[in-house]
């Protein structure tokens, strides 16, 4: 959890000006949680909204993820991130990335796959488009969106989130497994007790997959709420 307090700054990291500056090109980025089941113990989640955004696309890309690869700040897959359609076209063009056209089971394999390394999904919309042209596989030491929203506090005004984790306390045994799989520092023990802040929390289902007594779901988030 040290990596992801506010303020904790990496020797390769991002400023808050080349923050501020990616951010004026996206409308909105959305987590998005992904089906991972272990072991055959935990629900299921719901796919269908990325599952609709791949299949409606005429193409789908899969490239390196710029920020690891650039960041180096872990060794968390580089090989993850989605684009479709127009930005698909692009990131092919773009020999920076080693993008390569894929299938739908493809992309999918490459969501469960970061998943499983405790990565965070989230599908940006970019400026002039009316939904998510680019799904990431995002990290909090080196992707932009992370960075800026949990150790520097400026990304909540792009994150949303429509779900929100919430957890059984009578089936809760207080191993921690949940802590750190939760990139956004919602989950701490305190006195050997898992305490849980709904605030900080942004519905990626990390902890849901990860919690040996299923005592973790997602449900649908107030629309009233921060985020």
């Amino acid at each position: 959890m040290e990596n992801r307090q506010l303020g904790k700054l990496f020797e390769n990291d991002w400023s808050e000006d080349e923050l501020e500056e990616i951010y004026e090109d996206i409308t909105t980025a959305v987590t998005i949680p992904v089906n991972v089941a272990i072991k055959g113990e935990h629900k299921v989640l719901d796919l269908s909204k990325v599952m609709s955004l791949l299949k409606d696309a005429d193409l789908i890309a899969i490239s390196d993820c710029g920020c690891r690869r650039d960041r180096k700040n872990c060794d968390a897959p580089v090989d993850v991130c989605i684009s479709l359609d127009e930005e698909a076209k692009a990131m092919l063009k773009d020999r920076r990335y080693n993008s390569r056209i894929a299938t739908l089971q493809e992309a999918i394999d490459a969501l469960r796959r970061s998943h499983e390394a405790g990565l965070v999904h989230m599908a940006y919309v970019m400026k002039g488009d009316d939904q998510p042209t680019v799904i990431c596989s995002c990290c909090s030491c080196c992707c932009h969106t992370l960075s800026g929203l949990i150790r520097f506090g400026i990304a909540k005004h792009i994150v949303t989130a429509d779900l929100i984790s919430e957890t059984d306390f009578t089936l809760c045994v207080n191993c921690g497994a949940c802590i750190e799989r939760c990139q956004f520092g919602a989950r701490k023990m305190i006195d050997g007790r898992l305490t849980y802040n709904s605030e900080q929390c942004f519905g990626c289902g990390l902890c849901v997959s990860t919690c040996p007594q299923g005592a973790i779901k997602l449900g649908e988030r107030d629309l009233n709420e921060h985020v």
